[in-house]
């Protein structure tokens, strides 16, 4: 679903991201965990087309993207729900979503993309109640599923959602990762980059960790869980010998 090889970023002579290099297959859910600074969020703008990259390769469904308008990107099926949600806070919550279903409804598909509102209240059904709210009076986890529900609006084969429980209260983070894994059961692919790596490891299949602009481990999320140094710098606790 989503290949990225060798991938170089900068803000002007500082590195951001270096030779990175990571796989999503399709259906499943990847985690990115690593601490502020390390470049997640870096690596998700670029994937999408809203960083330059100095140097890489990014591939979706097999076609380079780097370069790539990022609505182009998102109209050949990759989302992303970005950090701190970015909701149109003076918007009614209906509205946010149809600009999540903006692209297909410039190709002549509105009654699709209506049906695809349905979906998203299913998924859900606080959004419903809310609908004629506007986006800025929400709760933060109201504005978390919003930023949820816009970004699934473009059907997308791949969602990205960079830091998804950000100041959020951990009951709230439950409901949001419990939704994340029936999106990817409905078929949808997931990256899912998180700082709480715990909450992350147990929701993906596999994940990597980025340190410093650099993936410095990858494996399973199991393997993740066990390791050592991943225990000690991100779980808070080591394995007893």
């Amino acid at each position: 679903m989503l290949r990225v090889r060798n991938l170089d970023v900068s803000y002007g002579p500082v590195a951001a991201l270096r030779r990175v290099s990571l796989h999503v297959n399709p259906g499943e859910i990847a985690t990115i965990i690593g601490a502020n600074g390390a470049g997640k969020s870096t690596l998700l703008r670029s994937i999408a087309g809203l960083t330059p990259a100095r140097g890489g390769e990014v591939l979706f469904r097999g076609e380079p993207v780097l370069g790539v308008r990022t609505e182009r990107i998102v109209a050949r099926g990759c989302s992303l729900v970005p950090e701190g949600r970015q909701v149109f806070a003076t918007l009614p919550v209906r509205e946010n979503l149809m600009i999540g279903g903006s692209v297909r409804v410039r190709r002549g598909l509105r009654r699709e993309v209506e049906g695809d509102l349905e979906h998203v209240y299913r998924l859900f059904p606080r959004l419903q109640e809310r609908e004629r709210q506007l986006a800025g009076t929400l709760s933060g986890g109201e504005q978390q599923m919003l930023a949820i529900g816009r970004a699934l609006m473009a059907r997308p084969a791949l969602v990205m959602l960079d830091e998804p429980s950000m100041g959020l209260a951990p009951l709230v983070v439950k409901d949001i990762l419990a939704t994340v894994e029936r999106i990817a059961a409905g078929g949808t692919t997931v990256l899912l980059v998180e700082q709480n790596a715990r909450s992350a490891l147990k929701v993906a299949r596999r994940g990597y960790v980025l340190e410093n602009g650099r993936v410095v481990l990858e494996g399973t999320s199991e393997e993740l869980l066990q390791n050592r140094d991943v225990q000690r710098a991100y779980l808070g606790s080591e394995v007893m010998p």
